[in-house]
């Protein structure tokens, strides 16, 4: 392989693919993921994708999101991702992501909890996958951009606060170094630090652990959002999320009563302390999930994947209380970047869930995240377009020897950043660290 190209971006979810797709055809790309490309948690994502569906919404989408983040968002972030959402929808619909529609063929729109409005496009219960098979479909298809899986990386390569590409471990365990013009960091948020979590134990926040090493500026990093319904399971591995947006269709949450114990549609973070609280009452790692109330045909039809996933563990839920419990989910923080998605870090980009430009503030607005992703990964694109013009490739020289023997096993290094970010946790928010970490993490 290459070891100099003009961009490297780190992660193969839905805003690492979409940047690649948005850069200019006659730059070099480089892809790496630490496990397979489609193993990313823009795969996972159930419920849908915002939009702005016309102006008179602008106001009641505005601070439906400053709510859900308690008035701790940039503004300026919120008010672009909402108004740019129309123009990335309509590329979404060019590249071929086939959203749901209404029999008469209109556009199918739902709403989540926190949301006043039905604003949410989807495709079925796997909204994630569909736009992230589709952009994978067209990145294969380019001749200038190479993917490589089971590739990680576990340094940037820095100096004078410019990142000059990174170091990088592929499965055959060879280190070597990569060189690049611009570097982009996509790998998602860190739900591998945890013992439950919807994400794939790999997204462990390998990013954040470098920017505290190299002091690039990390924002909100004990932002961390609970999804409040999980399929309660007593296997190991990532925990499955039931989409917000069966809660949005009018599923209950039940007590070991059966007594219904808070507004379904409240924010996540209120809804999940709810939930948190029932189960302490009840003296049980659960509480009941229910739509059986709900039209069978309506549930297939709506919820095929999730149906499928509650019945695989012995659950009928056109019939059935589901067991649910809370599991970290969305990381709100990140490596601070302006809304084109810089860091303090010259020539060093990080989108996605990577990245925090302040658009959710302290709890994410359901459904806003693939949105957010796509925004200012354009946004990226446009502005790395413009500084890759006049930026050299770097004249460094690493002994390839030399770095092979400086870096540990991977058991090593997941330990050592798993135990960095953990310290940057309990320094910024000592009652989530108690709560969290104290607790089998």
């Amino acid at each position: 392989m290459n070891s100099y190209y003009d961009v490297i971006i780190v992660g193969t979810g839905v805003a690492g693919l979409f940047t690649a797709l948005e850069l200019p055809d006659h730059l070099n790309i480089l892809m790496i993921t630490r496990d397979e490309t489609r193993n990313s948690d823009s795969y996972l994502a159930q419920g849908g994708i915002c939009v702005l569906k016309n102006k008179d919404d602008f106001e009641s989408y505005y601070e439906d999101t400053m709510k859900a983040g308690r008035y701790q968002n940039n503004t300026t972030s919120v008010k672009i991702m909402i108004e740019e959402s129309p123009s990335i929808i309509r590329k979404l619909m060019r590249y071929g992501v086939d959203f749901d529609r209404n029999k008469n063929g209109s556009l199918s729109f739902t709403r989540e909890g926190g949301h006043s409005a039905f604003r949410i496009l989807h495709y079925q219960d796997i909204t994630g996958k569909a736009i992230t098979e589709t952009l994978l479909k067209h990145v294969e298809s380019k001749n200038h951009i190479t993917i490589l899986e089971y590739t990680r990386m576990i340094d940037l390569i820095c100096e004078n606060n410019f990142c000059h590409g990174i170091i990088a471990r592929n499965k055959q365990g060879n280190t070597f170094p990569i060189f690049s013009k611009e570097t982009i960091l996509a790998t998602g948020g860190l739900g591998g630090i945890f013992r439950h979590s919807t994400n794939f134990p790999h997204i462990s926040g390998d990013s954040f652990a470098l920017a505290l090493l190299y002091k690039i500026k990390i924002q909100d990093i004990n932002y961390i959002q609970i999804h409040p319904t999980t399929l309660y399971s007593k296997k190991s591995g990532r925990s499955f999320l039931i989409s917000e947006s069966v809660r949005g269709e009018g599923a209950f949450l039940l007590n070991s009563k059966g007594e219904r114990f808070i507004d379904e549609l409240l924010p996540r973070d209120v809804v999940s302390a709810a939930i948190l609280n029932q189960m302490r009452e009840d003296d049980k790692p659960y509480v009941y999930l229910s739509v059986s109330h709900l039209p069978k045909e309506e549930i297939l039809n709506h919820f095929p994947n999730i149906y499928r996933r509650c019945l695989e563990e012995g659950y009928d839920l056109t019939k059935d209380c589901v067991p649910i419990t809370p599991a970290q989910h969305y990381f709100m923080g990140g490596i601070q970047t302006d809304t084109y998605a810089q860091t303090s870090c010259s020539h060093l980009y990080a989108v996605g869930e990577t990245g925090c430009n302040g658009v959710h503030g302290a709890n994410r607005l359901a459904s806003n995240s693939l949105l957010e992703s796509l925004v200012f990964s354009r946004r990226a694109a446009q502005k790395m377009e413009t500084e890759i013009q006049h930026t050299d490739m770097p004249a460094i020289h690493i002994d390839k020897e030399t770095i092979h023997n400086h870096y540990g096993n991977d058991q090593v290094l997941d330990e050592t950043f798993k135990s960095l970010i953990w310290k940057e946790i309990q320094r910024k928010d000592s009652t989530f660290y108690d709560q969290w970490y104290n607790n089998g993490n």
